[in-house]
């Protein structure tokens, strides 16, 4: 009887500790007490990379912007906000029948695949990824699949992309293309109608590393195709100003995608039947095929259902583009906007105090009966009396000082100096302080002077130029000598570094 009671009281803790935990279990829409937000409300006519997608009856867009989900007509309007607060939410796509729209939210703790219904109502998380996270879904023509690009990295954070598809009720999903390496991205996929086709862009520059600013008028990124049907791959499209952001026309037949020509990030057309391409809008904003996208190169846009105009984000607004006489239309739009923002993290930290605790000494040197101690603090030389003596300025000069020398008898201390218009110099000052000696008579940069074991000379490094302190007056570096009072310097070596005398 007792030893059920235990049992009893032993699982009813185990439930109450359980139960405590979920009730306590952080939610990044409603973070709690610890953080404060300031809700910030303003109505605005423009917005910054805002991807789209146009529903299948053409009569309404849905966009994000600020990390809200909104919706609008097609004809333009005040927009109806679908998903707001927090969690920054992004990339929305309707279904095929339009009762559904997929998005990225980081609601859940990361970025995942959410759906909701069309009018913002009953949101639930698709994706469950925890590390290796997702954006940019597409919905298959069926509507209960979901193709997603998934992140992984390695040893640099910008990672690489894969393609995975994942089933409208969750799981784990399947892996559809596989990374090349670890730091060439794939992204922004999309379905052919007839769901046999996934275009995509891909990283095709040589090699295996990413690299910033490489030049966009060349080729960076091109559009491949994957076969659902033969699992194989085969580029659609690329060259000169690559190709990216692909969008299948609603027929199957068209593929729009931007490149950049010049320094314009232009929307082009490519005929999937004949290969023939041809721009039709040139004032989209710049694209990020030379910096690393890992929401995409360009925000998602979105064909019309008659497969004549495109809607599409550029300045500031959605513009539609007819791809055959290429006339502009722009469908204005405002929204009120409501954001909450964080009060900032705060620490009162005195910088203006005339005494304060030096957080790192360096070139720290004892003096030969080791009761004096020299060292460097905030670019200048300190003396103190070991053990327990009070820091004062070595020097009263305002140059940067560094890497102070003890005389043999301790009574002089060399060191070397810095400033942007005079250079480098070596120095000599008493222990004592007061006024310092300068000893070089040659401009340069002065490193690790010391004493001869009689005092009555100096060794010393002159380097060659730098970035930071420039490379004038650095044509003869090497290891030199001079009198320990100044006057010549004597060349003794080209190379070595940190000279002293045996």
């Amino acid at each position: 009887m007792t030893a059920r009671f235990l049992l009893s009281c032993f699982t009813l803790a185990i439930t109450i500790s359980l139960q405590s935990q979920e009730e306590t279990k952080w939610d990044v829409a409603n973070p709690g007490h610890d953080f404060t937000y300031n809700t910030h409300t303003f109505s605005t006519d423009e917005g910054t990379w805002m991807n789209l997608d146009v529903s299948p009856d053409g009569k309404t867009i849905v966009f994000d912007m600020l990390g809200d989900i909104y919706s609008v007509p097609i004809t333009g309007g005040k927009a109806k906000v679908l998903r707001s607060g927090i969690p920054f939410e992004i990339q929305p796509r309707f279904s095929p029948d339009g009762k559904y729209i997929s998005f990225t939210s980081d609601a859940g703790g990361g970025d995942n695949i959410w759906i909701m219904k069309a009018d913002g109502s009953d949101a639930k998380q698709i994706t469950k990824e925890d590390f290796r996270l997702v954006n940019n879904a597409t919905w298959m023509p069926n509507g209960n699949y979901l193709v997603a690009r998934k992140h992984f990295t390695s040893g640099r954070s910008l990672g690489a992309g894969e393609m995975w598809q994942y089933h409208i009720s969750g799981g784990s999903g399947i892996q559809l293309t596989k990374r090349s390496n670890d730091q060439k991205d794939v992204n922004e996929p999309v379905i052919s109608p007839d769901g046999r086709y996934m275009y995509y862009c891909e990283d095709v520059t040589s090699g295996s590393v990413f690299e910033y600013n490489k030049d966009a008028n060349k080729q960076i990124y091109a559009i491949k195709r994957y076969d659902f049907e033969t699992g194989k791959t085969e580029q659609v499209t690329g060259g000169p100003g690559g190709a990216a952001r692909p969008q299948v026309s609603r027929d199957g037949n068209l593929l729009a995608f931007i490149k950049r020509v010049r320094t314009k990030t232009v929307l082009y057309i490519h005929d999937l039947k004949t290969g023939e391409e041809w721009p039709v809008y040139d004032a989209l904003n710049k694209d990020q095929q030379t910096a690393w996208a890992l929401f995409g190169v360009y925000p998602n846009f979105s064909w019309m259902p008659y497969n004549e105009d495109i809607v599409i984000w550029a300045k500031g607004t959605f513009q539609k583009v007819n791809i055959k006489s290429t006339t502009v239309t722009t469908i204005p739009f405002t929204a009120d906007v409501a954001i909450a923002i964080a009060e900032r993290v705060h620490f009162e930290t005195p910088i203006d105090n005339d005494e304060f605790t030096a957080k790192m000494i360096r070139d720290a040197v004892t003096s030969p009966d080791g009761k004096t101690l020299v060292f460097r603090a905030l670019g200048y030389l300190w003396i103190k009396s070991l053990p327990n003596g009070t820091p004062k300025r070595l020097t009263m000069g305002n140059d940067f000082e560094a890497e102070p020398a003890f005389s043999p008898n301790g009574m002089e201390i060399i060191y070397v100096s810095w400033n942007d218009i005079e250079l480098g110099e070596i120095r000599k000052v008493a222990v004592k302080g007061g006024t310092a000696t300068k000893l070089t008579t040659e401009k340069g940069i002065y490193r690790t002077p010391s004493f001869s074991p009689n005092g009555q000379s100096l060794v010393f490094t002159k380097e060659d130029g730098n970035n930071d302190q420039g490379r004038a007056f650095t044509k003869n570096s090497g290891i030199y000598t001079m009198k320990s009072s100044g006057g010549e310097e004597i060349f003794l070596s080209k190379d070595g570094e940190y000279p002293m005398f045996s």
